[in-house]
């Protein structure tokens, strides 16, 4: 393409529609990286044309603010479609509206991205501003919202080993430093098509960014611990009771969801009589398996007892007790037998707009089913239970999102991980595979087998390399037996803790903090002889910026921060 006709495309009303269209078809390929799709490289790709778009790779880089346009743009290309199971109940309103305000972190990325793309290492820079605000969208409003996070897209892919280091910061930190690196690679390979010179080093600095990541997942992979490497192994039982309807009406038959996962139990226990399946030592219920309170219902007590007797072993039981003050906990309870009632979980990240509704009057103008929210408060403790001298580190449903959940579980000695959860209230979407892949990366950030036991399902039993061992379809009832190893042993990531991640957003902040300075000095110094600055020349002053590089190749275009076509 000649160069005139690259700045007929990359200015103007035209060249903000392209870059636009490219920036939501970047955020659409990182979208179909994810769950249930195994287009786990598609991730690196979409970051790579986002970081295309937002370095000038094809002209002049935009400005600041359509930096943030077009990060923007990319977060709903990739959220939109991510989400829809939000909505599938309650409206399309939760949903978009979730989707549009998540975006505006993706959108200072974008921001962010422009600002650092013309400092040396420029991909590592882009590569930390993503994870900057990837752990803001974590982090804010209302606790924050860490769905999405490009390491949960990375459940089957080559990348997963980095999570035993790193957990998945440096997992997601791994897949923008992979497509930042693409993007470096293709603008040095373009501006040598073209006569640039001084593109050697260039170049290997973007392959350096490219291939970094798979060099390291490779040498981690024979790391991993296998089903082999507990300390001791023993059998561990799934129930999938299902419900008898999908949507936010299932627990008006709370009994008969209690029923199920009784009779589910019952049936496992008969096969372990007649020789079919093995004895468990432990036994899993989804979260909501019993809605009605057993420490307050006499017949609910009496049903899960039975059942744990049945089996011989106790059964971790997904509750709702109610509390003194009427308030509600979202719980698991170690019930053994005619012992009853034994340790109990009570969820510690809570669901805002699910489980609980903050500024409930403002919110109710939104949607009829505002009230319909929980009135749960959360819990404390460190997310340990023991049942049968196994101690088993318990994150409830939401709570496998956020790092802090299992971190602290595993610190407290959790020797497995169980994820009880309850996916019927989103009927027949990705949800509960999106899910599932945070599991398998919690597995590898610990080290742990992952029992994943869902209402409805998918169900699953996961190995600590992040395998699955079995695994249950929907909407069926089910029961899961496997054996499964105990670990004490921590991996460096739960050593480590919240450290990578820390040190990747301070570095996002120093990058930010220089990329300002300059960007004031370049301001305020004149250049002598001519009010432009003057181009930069390949492996001179930026030698590993992605934006300036194709701009020297072609030794006359501004160098400034902005292409004025795109206010």
């Amino acid at each position: 393409m000649s160069g005139s006709a690259v700045t007929r495309w990359s200015t103007g009303n035209r060249g903000v529609l392209v870059r636009s269209v490219l920036s939501v078809a970047a955020g659409f390929l990182v979208f179909a990286g994810f769950p249930p799709r195994p287009l786990w490289f598609l991730a690196p790709v979409g970051i790579a044309l986002l970081t295309l778009v937002l370095t000038g790779a094809g002209g002049a880089a935009p400005r600041l603010r359509a930096g943030f346009g077009y990060g923007y743009l990319a977060g709903l290309g990739f959220l939109v479609p991510l989400l829809p199971w939000i909505g599938v109940f309650v409206g399309a309103l939760p949903w978009l509206a979730l989707a549009a305000v998540e975006s505006l972190f993706i959108g200072l990325f974008g921001l962010l991205a422009v600002l650092v793309s013309r400092l040396r290492w420029a991909p590592l820079w882009i590569a930390v501003c993503w994870s900057l605000t990837e752990w803001l969208r974590a982090s804010v409003p209302f606790g924050g919202f860490p769905w999405g996070r490009l390491a949960f897209g990375q459940s089957e892919g080559w990348f997963l080993p980095l999570a035993s280091i790193g957990g998945s910061p440096l997992l997601s930190f791994a897949v923008a430093l992979t497509g930042a690196g693409l993007a470096s690679v293709a603008v040095t390979v373009r501006a040598r098509a073209r006569g640039a010179e001084n593109w050697k080093r260039p170049l290997a600095g973007g392959l350096v960014a490219a291939l970094a990541a798979t060099l390291v997942s490779v040498a981690l992979w024979p790391t991993l611990p296998g089903t082999d490497s507990g300390d001791r192994t023993i059998t561990v039982a799934a129930i999938q009771g299902s419900v008898p309807k999908l949507g936010l009406d299932f627990n008006d038959q709370r009994k008969r969801v209690l029923d199920n996962h009784v009779h589910r139990t019952l049936e496992l226990a008969a096969d372990v009589v007649s020789g079919a399946a093995p004895q468990p030592d432990l036994v899993i219920w989804p979260e909501n398996a019993s809605d009605i309170d057993p420490l307050r219902n006499a017949d609910a007590a009496a049903d899960i007892t039975r059942a744990s007797e049945a089996i011989g072993a106790p059964i971790l039981v997904g509750t709702v007790l109610v509390n003194s003050d009427r308030t509600t906990t979202n719980s698991v309870i170690v019930w053994d037998g005619d012992a009853g009632p034994q340790e109990r979980h009570d969820k510690k990240i809570i669901q805002p707009f699910g489980e609980y509704l903050p500024y409930r009057g403002f919110f109710r103008h939104f949607s009829s089913y505002a009230d319909r929210a929980g009135n749960f408060v959360p819990g404390d403790g460190d997310g340990v239970v023991h049942a049968n001298g196994i101690a088993v580190g318990v994150a409830t449903c939401y709570e496998v999102a956020f790092d802090r959940a299992f971190e602290q579980s595993v610190r407290s000695g959790a020797e497995l991980l169980a994820v009880p959860t309850n996916n019927a209230t989103f009927g027949d979407t990705e949800m509960t595979y999106q899910q599932l892949a945070m599991s398998k990366v919690r597995a590898v950030e610990h080290g742990r087998a992952v029992v994943v036991a869902a209402t409805s399902g998918v169900s699953a039993i996961i190995a600590p390399d992040g395998s699955t061992m079995g695994e249950t379809p929907l909407f069926v009832p089910a029961a899961l037996v496997s054996q499964v190893p105990l670990r004490t042993g921590t991996t460096l990531a739960s050593r480590l803790g919240p450290i990578p991640e820390v040190l990747l957003c301070l570095g996002a902040v120093a990058a930010v903090a220089f990329a300002v300075v300059r960007r004031r000095r370049e301001v305020r110094t004149p250049i002598q002889g001519s009010t432009e600055k003057a181009p930069a020349v390949a492996g001179r002053e930026d030698p590993h910026g992605i934006g300036d590089r194709i701009r020297a190749e072609r030794g006359t275009e501004r160098t400034d921060s902005g292409d004025h076509s795109d206010v």
